[in-house]
């Protein structure tokens, strides 16, 4: 299925995303296209704030940008691999039976089938800036995130996949 069709689907099933993604087996070189993909994508999305940023304080937007490139491509997934190690010994702790690959695809997963409301608050945080608006889609981003997690968490750690 494509990844579009999947980030929709996650949307309605998140669990029976997470089954199908497990049942491809274990391939690290998927689990860290899914991952680079959502820091992509969060690095897409600084794009209309750091640009306001830029624009209100009369800085130069290439520095910003080069910034957010760093913390995205190269600090960030190095972060989300370790959450996902920690999270998975957790699980181990209470007697989960996945693996180390499911807590990262469970992880790398949620981030990316997030991303659509992380691009909406980039364009918020650009076009309105800080306020209710921006706090709102930002609580809703991570209340998706943390259900996406969770839930694709539970499934790969204990689970039948």
């Amino acid at each position: 299925m494509a990844v579009t069709r999947d980030i929709a689907a996650t949307y309605r099933g998140p669990r029976a995303v997470m089954r199908r993604l497990l049942a491809m087996g274990e391939n690290e070189g998927r689990a860290l296209a899914i991952l680079m993909a959502g820091c992509v994508v969060m690095f897409i999305a600084q794009w209309p704030r750091l640009a306001r940023e830029a624009y209100l304080t009369e800085q130069e937007l290439n520095p910003l940008l080069g910034g957010a490139l760093l913390a995205w491509a190269f600090i960030a997934p190095l972060i989300l691999y370790a959450i996902a190690l920690l999270s998975h010994w957790i699980a181990k702790a209470f007697r989960a039976r996945g693996t180390g690959f499911g807590a990262r695809l469970a992880l790398f997963w949620a981030l990316l089938a997030s991303s659509p409301l992380v691009l909406l608050h980039g364009l918020v945080a650009g076009f309105i800036g800080p306020g209710p608006g921006l706090t709102a889609v930002g609580a809703i981003w991570l209340a998706v995130f943390a259900t996406f997690w969770g839930l694709g968490l539970r499934e790969a750690e204990w689970g039948k996949a």
